[in-house]
């Protein structure tokens, strides 16, 4: 399928959606003029609306670039939503707890974001290679498990739950970041403002991009992922270099919660995770496992996420906001899967003639 067609598919399914959008809306009362324009007033309209399309789309876009990285030796984690909240925990935990300055704790927090989404990630890899318990299976069921750790810990007085206020009600959420301990942005308000986590995004996904383009890693990445067997007999460690993509991949979710929770939020509560690691899974397909391709993409999906959460602060009720930025996704996906089927099937066709031509001889 060449370009142009690709085009014409993506504009045929963007259209449709945005068709079956204007229906529902209307259906439900509202004016489905208003409701784009509310879209496009919450993610593009104004340095403010443009800043927070990018911050939605930094932790996205480590999501993706990590997932990227599993993809690429055959393996697929899609656990990344409690590896997410995991490292978000764990970066709480170190800029709450852990003395010193504030930049200091700050890259702590980071850096115990990321190795407590690695961790995370690591039971998956580790069980797969030990017990071949499979990693879709293990890190999905870890997801649960994630969240129940979240709940419970900000739950409790010893652990995140903020500090108690005589005559305050206890609410399940950890105390608010010390400023010092915050990413700094840059801009302010109403004017473009972003916050510097985004280029620690860009600059992770250029060094992922080269190495799995030009490095050593990343040709063997894609050699175990194409053919293990022919990679363990080019002496391919497939257990410690699959564990480690594996691990990896959790690294990058919990950095994207680490960047979360010292960028925007400033506080870890239940729904943390707010379905950032199940959207930079279809970052990562959209882009077709190329990290430079989900940047794009990433402030795509960015775009929808700043729109939707000012779509519902206009008195859209919630769930239709969901169905909305549901409906854009799928259209936004759709293209992809199809060409993938498209592939697929052909693939299946070539094959099959194959066979009937060699019985036929």
């Amino acid at each position: 399928m060449n370009r142009f067609s690709t085009l014409g598919l993506y504009a045929a399914s963007l259209g449709g959606a945005l068709l079956i959008v204007a229906g529902l809306v209307t259906a439900s009362g509202y004016s489905a003029w208003d409701t784009l324009v509310a879209l496009y007033q919450g993610s593009l309209q104004g340095g403010a609306s443009i800043g927070l399309t990018i911050d939605e789309a930094a932790p996205l876009l480590l999501v993706a670039v990590g997932s990227i990285i599993c993809t690429q030796a055959g393996i697929f984690n899609i656990g990344q939503e409690g590896q997410l909240a995991v490292g978000a925990m764990t970066g709480a935990a170190i800029a709450l707890y852990c003395p010193g300055p504030g930049p200091a704790v700050l890259i702590l927090a980071l850096l115990g974001a990321a190795a407590g989404g690695a961790a995370w990630a690591g039971i998956a890899g580790l069980l797969y290679y030990w017990r071949r318990v499979d990693v879709v299976i293990c890190s999905l069921l870890l997801v649960f498990v994630a969240m129940q750790l979240l709940s419970f810990a900000v739950n409790r007085s010893y652990l995140l739950q903020e500090n108690a206020v005589p005559g305050q009600v206890m609410i399940p959420e950890s105390d608010l970041l010390p400023l010092n301990e915050r990413l700094p942005r840059l801009g302010s308000y109403p004017g473009l403002n972003v916050g510097t986590g985004v280029f620690v995004a860009l600059a992770l996904t250029a060094l992922v991009a080269l190495a799995l383009r030009y490095g050593r890693w990343g040709f063997r990445l894609r050699m175990l992922g194409l053919n293990p067997i022919a990679a363990r007999r080019a002496g391919v460690r497939a257990a410690l270099l699959g564990t480690g993509a594996v691990v990896l991949s959790g690294a990058f979710a919990g950095l994207a919660g680490g960047v979360m929770l010292t960028g925007s939020s400033y506080r870890i509560q239940d729904g943390f995770a707010d379905n950032v690691g199940w959207e930079g899974l279809l970052v990562a397909l959209m882009a077709r496992n190329r990290p430079v391709l989900a940047v794009p993409v990433a402030l795509f999906f960015g775009a929808l996420r700043a729109g939707g959460g000012f779509l519902a602060s206009t008195g859209v009720p919630r769930y239709l906001v969901s169905i909305v930025t549901a409906l854009l996704v799928l259209a936004a996906v759709f293209p992809v899967a199809f060409q993938e089927a498209r592939r697929f099937q052909r693939g299946r066709a070539t094959a099959r003639a194959a066979a009937l031509e060699g019985v036929a001889s």
